[in-house]
């Protein structure tokens, strides 16, 4: 009797390549890194093994900074060996404002039936059911991030604030449920003919009713730090996984204005912090993925000419 693959929901086990467009565990968190090539520009999301801060890790997902005049873009791809114009193995991208202050981070396949493909691209409707074997990546806005003035000087943590556009606010509550892809589009599994790839119907998670479109969605902000007297600093308490100060460390939160409250607007859904000079952990939880994570913290990278 073949086991059922469960989703990280459920299993907080990244088991298959789509598992990184799925939300994250509801109890607990997936504590990842992220290595920073500075000659290449490159990024490497990893998932730790150990406890330790960073070991060899399981790669997950890579990154390419590709700076234009008017924008910056951060192209995601499932493999580290293939990060090339049209690859098939890309799944989405990060862009930047000139400032460095406004970004949109882009699914490359359809976050969910009904999905809204941006205006750069004809401003078609998609379901996940009606994607074509070899149609070509579109962008589809998932997520819409701004840094502020950060009023608390250099010393402080940037202020940001995260809406996130396929995920409705009530995923966050009690017996909310987020979107939750369940495969890619079948051109992409030329690239991988030796992983399989999710397909498990009895273990898919239905996408929430009508999605974000016509509902609140979720904003994300980052939590306010304490000012700790013995140190004079802004402190915000990563539970031992950020050891290096630095003004790109982040913890996101429901904002309030969604109507969290209590508990629930207090836990940490995204931390991002410095471990070393080209080392970072991301630790992410429910509802937000694995790929909104690393967009999101590859956010924190770009310079912010107006907010330094």
């Amino acid at each position: 009797m073949k086991e059922v693959v469960r989703v990280p929901e459920a299993s907080a086990k990244l088991t298959f390549p789509i598992s990184l467009k799925q939300p994250g565990p509801k109890d607990g968190t997936l504590k990842c890194f992220i290595r920073r090539n500075r000659t290449t520009q490159t990024y490497y999301l990893y998932i730790g093994l150990t406890e330790a801060l960073a070991d060899d890790g399981k790669f997950l997902l890579a990154a390419r900074k590709c700076r234009k005049p008017t924008y910056t873009d951060y192209l995601i791809y499932l493999d580290m060996g293939d990060m090339s114009k049209g690859s098939s193995t890309y799944i989405g991208k990060l862009r930047s404002n000139f400032l460095g202050t406004k970004f949109t981070v882009y699914d490359a396949h359809p976050p969910y039936d009904g999905a809204v493909v941006s205006k750069s691209r004809s401003a078609r409707v998609i379901g996940l059911n009606q994607v074509s074997p070899r149609v070509p990546a579109g962008n589809y806005p998932v997520s819409h991030i701004s840094y502020e003035l950060n009023v608390l000087g250099s010393r402080g943590p940037r202020r940001m604030n995260c809406v996130m556009s396929s995920i409705p606010a009530s995923a966050v509550e009690e017996g909310g449920k987020a979107p939750t892809q369940t495969e890619f589009p079948l051109g992409n599994l030329d690239s991988f003919p030796s992983i399989p790839f999710f397909r498990s119907k009895s273990a898919r998670i239905d996408s929430a009713p009508a999605q974000a479109q016509d509902k609140e969605k979720l904003v994300l902000k980052n939590k306010s730090p304490r000012w700790h007297e013995q140190l004079q600093c802004w402190c915000l308490n990563f539970r031992g996984r950020v050891t290096v100060a630095s003004v790109k460390n982040f913890q996101l939160v429901a904002s309030d204005e969604n109507g969290a409250a209590g508990q629930e607007h207090d836990k940490v859904i995204l931390q991002f912090g410095k471990i070393g000079k080209d080392l970072f952990t991301m630790d992410y939880r429910y509802p937000i993925s694995a790929f909104q994570s690393f967009a999101i913290c590859l956010s924190s990278f770009d310079t912010k000419i107006a907010c330094e």
